[in-house]
């Protein structure tokens, strides 16, 4: 008899002890029947027992078979031992197979264990994100230094368009490596440069160039573009800008030069002009002793029997039949101004 209560009173502990852990998740069991996402009474015992929390496993449980995604309950409780946040795993799956990317729980569960966000990851990939070069948190200035073949120094600043690689999150470098990449690309394009002016007028180049260079290999993001945001000439005062100071020197003097041929072009044109002044009065005096010599050729052609006085009045008549004719004319021009 002693030993049946023995027997009996270990395992009717354990069977209560069993009935409170079924009655406390109980609950969770209901909403993931309904759910349609079914949860073992045992699997949830178990995570009691393997001090799992098994709300925040049925939760995201519920979350991932609603969403249409093929894992288990088993593969969560894995992760959660393993140190991850299921939920960001689930919500990034979430998301990336909304936006059609293939992400396997696996590689999610890889990435997140690796401490990289995950569910911004995916956001990334989705919604490419602008990166500054350089970063402006940590450079003083925050533009790059680069300097041409003629030595004119310059400043940029370079905004990168990138998109995260989720096949190479796991193992690639981060943002640092791309704006130092980018960075020290830009610098060495402007150094290939025959003259700042070919950058100023076309940055594209610059980009371009850039850009073809690779420069995401062995990263976690893909480059989607570089822009030139930002390119002047740097201050002519510092000593490492002599190149810049004397093209502005060498500007002054061709202005110099330039005004100085303007002014004689200008002495050259007023010197032009009086000399057609005069010439014109030399032109209206030879008219005018042409026309003085007019009555002497006249007389003369008297003399000599050459013209008659019948001629001469006739000459004389058509003379004043010209002069009335033309103070007519003049007069109704007049008039017609006068009627406008």
């Amino acid at each position: 008899m002693n030993l049946y209560y023995v027997i009996l009173v270990p395992v009717a502990i354990i069977l209560l002890i069993f009935m409170a852990l079924a009655i406390s998740v109980i609950d969770l069991w209901v909403r993931a029947l309904f759910a349609e996402a079914q949860v073992r009474i045992r699997d949830l015992i178990g995570m009691k027992l393997r001090r799992v929390p098994p709300h925040q496993v049925v939760l995201t449980y519920i979350s991932a078979i609603k969403a249409g995604l093929t894992i288990s309950t088993d593969m969560l409780e894995a992760h959660y031992l393993a140190g991850g946040s299921i939920q960001n795993v689930v919500r990034a799956m979430i998301a990336a197979d909304k936006a059609n990317i293939n992400l396997q729980f696996q590689q999610a569960a890889a990435i997140d264990l690796a401490g990289r966000n995950i569910v911004d990851a995916v956001q990334t990939s989705v919604n490419p994100k602008v990166i500054d070069c350089p970063d402006s948190a940590k450079s003083a200035s925050g533009m790059l230094d680069a300097v041409a073949k003629d030595g004119i120094r310059l400043l940029v600043k370079a905004r990168v368009t990138v998109r995260t690689n989720l096949e190479r999150l796991v193992g690639g470098a981060t943002e640092e490596t791309i704006i130092a990449r980018v960075g020290q690309g830009i610098v060495s394009a402007i150094g290939s440069m025959a003259s700042y002016k070919n950058v100023l007028e076309n940055p594209d180049a610059i980009s371009r160039k850039v850009l073809e260079s690779g420069l995401d290999a062995q990263t976690a993001f893909e480059i989607v573009s570089i822009d030139i945001a930002d390119i002047s000439v740097a201050g002519v005062g510092q000593i490492s800008n002599v190149g810049a100071k004397l093209e502005t020197d060498r500007a002054d003097a061709d202005k110099i030069m330039r005004q100085a041929e303007a002014e004689g072009r200008r002495a050259m044109a007023i010197a032009t002009e009086q000399e057609m002044r005069a010439r014109v009065q030399e032109m209206q005096a030879k008219v005018i002793e042409a026309q003085a010599e007019v009555p002497l050729a006249m007389a003369e052609a008297f003399r000599k029997g050459n013209l008659g006085v019948m001629d001469f009045y006739r000459m004389q008549n058509i003379s004043a039949d010209t002069a009335m004719r033309e103070s007519l004319s003049g007069g109704d021009d007049e008039n017609q101004g006068k009627g406008k």
